[in-house]
């Protein structure tokens, strides 16, 4: 079991709400919001800040931002936020190619020039320490603007948050993402690990 229980989605109607976000992006409500509402000021702010970061505002696509996501995960070690990256990434449409071989992203064609300075930006800035320097910054700029950077970190650090609760918190993965998780990362060992409900 997680370290805490969640709670019903039916326990705070303005998160029951604001949750029907989640619907479109993974197919259902993840246990991570139901979660934070108990305290129902994080489940909300958290839901609205992640429309705001998702939300697509030019040429950083819905796809492109879960794979952003998705490296940053994997850098991290969350396998829950790893399969719920990846299964929003199909649900938004990224080609079956660059889902196939999202572990490969620096070599495979799949992949262009401008994103893999955006994946290596994820990963640089995911590091602890960081590793973000003047050789990323210099290829963001090659094929990014300011605005699209912004839109670039503002997931990195969305999912800086995700990593650190739903590890610490061993939340436990839902089937739709074990299935995603499965397909798309079993290949490079993928498991659940402690999010299977147990590891508490």
């Amino acid at each position: 079991m997680a370290l805490v229980t969640p709670l019903s989605a039916e326990h705070d109607p303005e998160t029951k709400q604001l949750a029907e976000f989640f619907n479109e992006t993974l197919g259902f409500c993840p246990n991570s919001v139901l979660t934070m509402q108990r305290r129902p000021a994080i489940s909300k702010a958290f839901i609205n800040l992640n429309k705001a970061v998702m939300a697509n505002e030019g040429r950083v696509t819905s796809a492109l931002k879960r794979l952003i996501a998705w490296v940053s995960s994997n850098s991290t070690g969350c396998r829950y936020c790893q399969a719920h990256a990846i299964r929003a990434a199909e649900r938004y449409g990224a080609e079956q190619e660059q889902l196939d071989n999202i572990w490969e992203y620096r070599t495979h064609s799949a992949f262009s020039e401008a994103e893999r300075a955006a994946l290596d930006f994820s990963l640089a800035a995911s590091q602890v320490p960081n590793a973000v320097n003047a050789e990323i910054k210099k290829r963001l700029y090659e094929h990014w603007n300011e605005g699209e950077i912004v839109e670039m970190l503002g997931v990195i650090s969305l999912f800086g948050y995700l990593n650190r609760w739903n590890d610490s918190m061993g939340t436990s993965i839902e089937e739709g993402a074990v299935e995603s998780g499965n397909q798309y990362l079993g290949k490079h060992g993928f498991e659940v690990g402690k999010h299977d409900g147990s590891h508490y």
